[in-house]
């Protein structure tokens, strides 16, 4: 397939033939030793992701926590700005905030594909560490999305999806960063680099 074809293709997301949701996962994941926590959701994480989401014409983005008190303050952020002050202070951040979804857990996730009744999607993870047995590339992805494949990508808080995650996804995106060593991008600066790759023009 013309991979330049496939660039303008996936690049016209408002004729409705993308099929790509995100998640931030704050749960099953990782901190730095490498145990199984809940992270806590962040303010800035909420808005920078909607806000990239919505640029590149992704259908939702999920919150997943299963944790009640966090699962309330995303619900009031997001009231704010889809319905209170905040809505009309900022109608582009309203519109932005349109396209998040809370869950508990992946599999609530799926249950909502399902209530839809749009396609399982081919599950995707993110990973700041190279070399993944299931390795997808970007080009490769940029062609499924073109074809109107349904496909979701994973994105993990603290240090990473835990490996329960990891064994259960489809296939796993390239690390994102420069040549040095030091590679500590925080999730949402991940999600516009990896969004920009698959759908922005090439």
């Amino acid at each position: 397939m013309d991979l330049m074809a496939v660039s303008r293709k996936v690049a016209r997301v408002g004729d409705g033939t993308l099929q790509l949701d995100v998640a931030l996962v704050h749960y099953p994941v990782c901190n730095k030793n490498q145990e199984i926590i809940g992270s806590a959701v962040t303010n800035l994480d909420i808005h920078d992701i909607a806000r990239v989401g919505k640029t590149y014409g992704v259908n939702s983005f999920y919150i997943v926590t299963p944790i009640a008190d966090q699962q309330k303050l995303v619900g009031e952020i997001i009231d704010h700005w889809r319905h209170g002050y905040g809505a009309q202070y900022n109608p582009d951040r309203q519109e932005a905030f349109s396209i998040i979804k809370v869950c508990s857990s992946l599999q609530e996730l799926d249950e909502d594909f399902i209530r839809q009744g749009r396609p399982r999607p081919l599950t995707l993870a993110t990973s700041a560490r190279p070399g993944h047995e299931k390795a997808i590339g970007y080009d490769s992805l940029r062609q499924r999305l073109a074809a109107g494949e349904h496909c979701l990508i994973l994105f993990g808080t603290g240090w990473g999806l835990a490996p329960e995650v990891m064994a259960s996804v489809d296939a796993v995106l390239p690390p994102v960063g420069g040549s040095l060593a030091y590679n500590h991008l925080s999730v949402r600066s991940a999600c516009a680099i990896i969004l920009d790759r698959l759908l922005g023009e090439r």
